[in-house]
């Protein structure tokens, strides 16, 4: 591990207001007490050992938060630091959020959890543009509201990860768990022609106000500008921060450890749910034998977590252990990993934000040392511990080339899947910028007339063109993995 690339001094830590006092600060599972100062050096040391700029960290006693802390960097270039009001993306940890405002529509008599969720729309879904690959499956006339929270709509996590890049349905609705992002997209769409109001409203409304996340929206908001971070990927380089122009129920929340430890608290607390409505947010619905969430629909079965009786809820992941029930759930972007963690029983949580790809790598001794926590299915999850990944490969080196302006000029426009996925690429002098969904431009310099690298990590890009000299596609190079990506304009 490169140290150079990280500093972490106890002057640039930042505490928020809440955080016990004293020996016994947190209560572990096991009922035994950790100091403050045995959480701060805990931290700090997995901080370094994983190259993580900045972490923030919640703890919840009694369904209360009783530890609140930011700590190390949200912008190493302008060595910032990392408070509890830092905005950064949530990514999925959105889902949790959106499934709230979802359950209270339940509770108003506005949804039925169990009505195929096609009867609510103004047309046949396939008549919707981004679900016209549908009109020849009737399956997707038996998809509902409760298999779109549980995961078991059969559609994958993004088509443009399948060959094709065309959605489908992979295996009869209900039957089992695959994890799924379009299913959170098309829960939003029936949620809005429901209510008559778009998801960023709603969500201030039902959840954002109501539990006091202040800093907190669907979209990103020039207020957010005095405190906010940067990402950073696995080599330590800046990706800037994630500024999304459209709300996204997936994953397009921008919070802060403090905000979302507050709705964690409420979740806990089950306000603003009918009693019953919270039992069944948290009650398996579908039991997980896969030996991996991801990818979702690798064909390989595992006894592995039988144990602790593997499942998932409604938008939550659950699992049992001797301390009772967990619910918990992960938030994965690049440049962004996050978690959270609750045992409804005796109302002990925990929540991690991280402004790092490498922010996985410290989940399971944060969950071990300072929670007593040795039951999350960490192998299932994806998460190797940073002392146990493979020597990183040092980044590509690359040399940039000249190339014409009308050769540049043409690789300028959309390429994705609206209204999901938009990479749009600019051109800007000698070289291109792209932009993901109206976030921030990355540059991109030629290596070849076809071919672009960015400077500032290790992203390759190319592009096709067809016998008439169209541009037709832009494929992302990411590692060993190949995306193409059809170009809309």
């Amino acid at each position: 591990m490169n140290s150079k690339r990280l500093i972490l001094l106890p002057a640039v830590m930042a505490f928020a207001a809440i955080a016990a006092g004293g020996p016994g600060a947190f209560k572990r599972l096991d009922g035994s007490a950790i100091s403050q100062s045995e959480i701060d050096q805990t931290v700090m040391r997995v901080m370094k050992g994983a190259e993580v700029p900045g972490v923030g960290l919640a703890l919840l006693n009694d369904g209360e938060i009783v530890y609140l802390h930011g700590y190390g960097l949200r912008d190493k270039e302008k060595s910032l630091p990392f408070t509890a009001d830092t905005v950064m993306p949530g990514a999925s940890l959105s889902k949790v959020a959106f499934a709230y405002l979802v359950l209270q529509l339940v509770d108003e008599g506005r949804l039925d959890l169990d009505k195929p969720v096609y009867q609510y729309l103004k047309k046949p879904l396939p008549e919707y543009s981004n679900y016209k690959d549908l009109a020849d499956d009737p399956r997707c006339k038996l998809i509902t509201a409760r298999m779109l929270l549980s995961h078991t709509s059969g559609f994958p996590n993004w088509r443009w990860f399948d060959e094709g890049k065309k959605l489908q349905i992979h295996f009869e609705p209900g039957s089992r768990f695959a994890y799924s992002g379009e299913g959170i997209d098309l829960l939003q769409l029936v949620v809005e022609v429901v209510t008559h109001e778009d998801l960023d409203d709603l969500m201030q409304k039902y959840v954002f106000k109501p539990f006091e996340m202040t800093r907190t929206s669907m979209i990103w908001q020039e207020r957010f500008k005095n405190d906010y971070a940067n990402g950073y990927d696995e080599n330590g380089s800046s990706l800037g921060p994630q500024k999304r122009k459209r709300a996204d129920a997936a994953g397009s929340m921008q919070t802060t450890i403090g905000d979302f430890s507050r709705f964690v608290q409420g979740v806990m607390q089950g306000k603003r749910l009918k009693k019953e409505t919270r039992e069944q947010m948290i009650r398996a619905q579908i039991a997980i034998a896969a030996k991996h969430e991801f990818p979702p629909f690798e064909n390989q079965l595992t006894d592995e977590n039988k144990a602790i009786r593997l499942s998932y809820g409604l938008a939550w992941g659950l699992y049992w252990t001797p301390y009772g029930e967990a619910f918990f759930k992960e938030g994965h972007d690049d440049g962004w990993r996050n978690y959270a963690v609750c045992f409804d029983k005796s109302g002990t949580g925990m929540v991690i934000m991280t402004n790092s790809s490498n922010g996985e790598g410290i989940y399971k001794e944060l969950l071990e040392r300072i929670m007593a926590n040795t039951f999350t299915p960490i192998e299932w999850e994806g998460f190797t511990p940073y002392d146990k990944l493979p020597p990183r490969q040092p980044v590509k080196e690359h040399k940039q080339v000249n190339v014409s302006s009308a050769t540049l000029e043409k690789y300028a426009g959309r390429y994705g899947e609206l209204p999901n996925m938009v990479l749009t690429i600019h051109r800007e002098g000698d070289h291109l910028a792209i932009q993901e969904n109206g976030g921030p431009q990355r540059e991109l310099f030629p290596e070849s007339e076809i071919r672009f690298f960015s400077k500032a990590g290790d992203q390759v890009v190319s592009f096709e063109v067809d016998g008439n000299g169209r541009i037709v596609e832009m494929i992302l190079h990411l590692g060993d993995t190949d995306i193409p990506i059809k170009r809309i304009d």
